[in-house]
C-alpha cells in the first residue's frame, strides 16, 4: 500500500511539474507577441524636439539642420558614414573574386543601368546632399541627410535632379522640430519608387504599402499588426538588418521570418518539415504586385523615338508607361505568380567591365546561388526582370551610358537622344573601353519576394506544387517532388510492392481460411 501511495505521489509531482513548465512556456512572451503588443499601442516619442531651443533658429540650408542634430547625436555621423546607405557600397566576399567593394558604383543593373555620371539624378535616393562624380560629399558629415529617414511630418521630399538636395520650399524648422523613429513613409519614398517609378523594381514594394490593408500584407496591414519596416529590419548603430541581393553577395545580416515565427511555426509536423528546404515566403506569398502592376520587361533598344522633334510617352489603361522616349518600351503585370529558385543566401554579380560570355543567351546580372544538394539552400519566390540593354560587341561588355545632364550637348541620352554620344561619354566617365559599336542584349535580374504576405487562408495549396500540370515548382528539376515527378524505378518499385502486399494479404487470408476449415472439421 505504501508503495502505491509513493508512486502516486511521484506521478502527481511529475504532472504538476509538467503543467507548470508548459504553462510557463506559453506565458513567456515571444518576439512576435512583443511586436504585436508594441505596435498595438500609439507610439509616444521619448523626446519632444520642438522644445529644444537650438531647433528654434532659422535654417537656411539642410546642412545647418544636420550640424544642429549632431550637437546631441555626436556619434551618429561616424555610424552613418560607415554604412552602405551612405557609401552606396559595402565590403563583400564574392565567390571567384574574393573580397571586393560592391555597390551602385560598380554593379550594372537592368533598370537605369548605372549611377556613374548620373549622380545628380540618381542621388534623389541617397541619404546625403550634393552628390557628384567627385565623391567629395562622402568626407563631410554635414552632408548627411538626417531628415529623409527621421521626418515624422511626411512633408519632407528630395528634389528631382538636384543631387540629393531637398525641395527648396520646405519648412526645415517645422520638419526638424518633428523628427522621430523611422516610419514606412521614410523608407518607402526610396524603396517603393526605386528604378524610376512606383513598383518598378521589386514588385512587392510599392505605394500601396504606405497604408496597406492586411489583405495586401498581413504584417504591415493597418487593420492588423500595422508593423513598420524597422520591426523586421532592426537597426543597431545605424546598421540595418536585411540585404538587397542586387547589391549583396553574403549570407549575413539578413532579416528572416524565423526570427519571429521560429523554424517550426505550424501545428502540423509535415508542414514544419517543409521549412527545411522551403522558405516561408514560397507558401505565404502566392502572388505579388497585388495592388499595382510591376515592370517585368524593359527594352532600351526602342528608346530615342521622337514626335515632331520632341520626346513623348504612351500609357496603358492603368496609367503605367508602356513607352518613354528616354527609356524605351515596357511590359507590366499585376497579380504575378512568382518564379522559384534555390537560394543559399549568396550571390554573384556582373560588374562594369565584365565580359559577356554568350551574348545570344540571357546574361544574369545578379546570379543567386543554390541547389537541392546545398545544405543551406531553400526554395524562394523571385521576380525576374528581363531587359534589353546596350552592349559593346567588340569589347564584349555591357555599356554604361551617360543618361542625365542639365544641358544639351553633353552626350546625355535623356537630353540628346543619341546612343553613340551617350555610350562614348558614359564609358569614358566609367573608365571603360568603348569600340564605337552598339548592340542590344538580353539581361535578367532576380529580386527575392519578401513582402505582401497573404493571410494563412490564402497561402499556396499543396496541389499547386505537387501536381504534374502547371506546378509552381516546374522549373526546379534537380530533385524528386512527389505528385509532380514520374520515375520508372519509383513507379515500378511501388507497383511491385503493392502487388506483393496484395499477394501477401491474399495468401494470409487463404491460410487463415484453410486453418479455420480444418478446425471445424476436427470439431465435428
Amino acid at each position: 500500500m505504501k508503495k502505491i501511495i509513493l508512486m502516486l505521489s511521484v506521478l502527481g509531482l511529475l504532472i504538476v511539474f509538467a503543467y507548470g513548465t508548459l504553462s510557463q512556456r506559453e506565458a513567456d512572451p515571444t518576439i512576435l507577441m512583443k511586436l504585436k503588443e508594441e505596435y498595438s499601442k500609439k507610439y509616444t516619442p521619448p523626446v519632444d524636439h520642438s522644445r529644444f531651443a537650438i531647433l528654434q533658429q532659422e535654417f537656411n540650408s539642410p546642412q545647418e539642420v544636420t550640424k544642429t542634430c549632431v550637437t546631441c547625436h555626436n556619434t551618429t555621423p561616424q555610424q552613418v558614414m560607415n554604412g552602405n546607405h551612405w557609401n552606396w557600397e559595402r565590403e563583400e566576399f564574392v565567390e571567384g573574386r574574393g573580397i571586393i567593394y560592391l555597390g551602385k558604383k560598380n554593379a550594372i543593373n537592368n533598370f537605369c543601368i548605372g549611377t556613374t555620371g548620373n549622380e545628380q539624378s540618381c542621388a534623389k535616393c541617397h541619404i546625403g546632399y550634393g552628390m557628384d562624380s567627385t565623391e567629395r560629399i562622402y568626407s563631410d558629415s554635414a552632408n548627411i541627410d538626417c531628415l529623409i529617414c527621421h521626418d515624422n511630418t511626411e512633408t519632407y521630399a528630395k528634389a528631382p535632379e538636384e543631387a540629393g538636395n531637398p525641395v527648396r520650399t520646405l519648412d526645415l524648422n517645422y520638419i526638424a522640430a518633428n523628427v522621430g523613429r523611422t516610419q514606412r513613409s521614410n523608407c518607402g519614398v526610396c524603396h517603393f519608387y526605386g528604378g524610376g517609378g512606383n513598383n518598378v523594381k521589386h514588385g512587392d514594394l510599392e505605394s500601396a504599402m504606405f497604408e496597406p490593408t492586411s489583405d495586401l500584407d498581413v504584417h504591415m496591414g493597418t487593420d492588423r499588426a500595422n508593423l513598420q519596416c524597422s520591426a523586421c529590419h532592426t537597426t543597431m548603430l545605424h546598421n540595418i538588418a536585411g540585404k538587397l541581393y542586387s547589391l549583396s553577395s553574403m549570407n549575413i545580416s539578413r532579416a528572416t521570418c524565423e526570427e519571429c515565427h521560429t523554424s517550426t511555426p505550424h501545428e502540423d509536423d509535415i508542414l514544419n518539415e517543409h521549412t527545411i528546404k522551403v522558405a516561408c515566403q514560397s507558401c505565404h506569398i502566392p502572388e505579388y504586385a497585388k495592388e499595382n502592376a510591376t515592370k517585368m520587361h524593359w527594352d532600351w533598344s526602342t528608346a530615342g523615338k521622337l514626335k515632331n522633334g520632341e520626346p513623348f510617352h504612351e500609357e496603358d489603361s492603368s496609367g503605367n508607361h508602356t513607352y518613354l522616349s528616354i527609356k524605351g518600351s515596357f511590359k507590366w503585370e499585376k497579380n504575378v505568380k512568382p518564379d522559384y529558385v534555390w537560394f543559399n543566401g549568396t550571390a554573384s554579380h556582373y560588374l562594369q567591365g565584365d565580359i559577356v560570355k554568350d551574348p545570344s543567351q540571357v546574361t544574369v546580372l545578379n546570379q543567386l546561388h543554390g541547389s537541392y544538394a546545398d545544405y543551406d539552400s531553400k526554395i524562394i519566390p523571385v521576380k525576374i526582370h528581363v531587359a534589353k540593354q546596350p552592349y559593346d560587341p567588340v569589347n564584349r561588355i555591357l555599356i554604361k551610358p551617360k543618361l542625365y545632364s542639365e544641358r544639351k550637348g553633353d552626350g546625355a541620352f535623356w537630353v540628346d537622344f543619341d546612343w553613340q554620344a551617350a555610350a562614348t561619354v558614359g564609358m569614358r566617365d566609367a573608365g571603360l573601353p568603348f569600340s564605337g559599336k552598339i548592340e542590344f542584349v538580353e539581361t535578367a535580374m532576380y529580386w527575392p519576394v519578401n513582402h505582401q504576405v497573404a493571410k494563412k487562408e490564402k497561402s499556396v495549396n499543396c496541389v499547386e506544387c505537387h501536381t504534374t500540370e502547371n506546378s509552381r515548382l516546374a522549373g526546379l528539376t534537380d530533385f524528386y517532388l512527389p505528385g509532380r515527378d514520374r520515375s520508372e524505378i519509383v513507379d515500378t518499385t511501388g507497383a511491385v510492392l503493392m502487388m506483393l502486399t496484395l499477394l501477401g494479404i491474399m495468401v494470409h487470408t487463404s491460410i487463415r481460411i484453410a486453418v479455420n476449415v480444418k478446425r471445424k472439421k476436427r470439431g465435428k
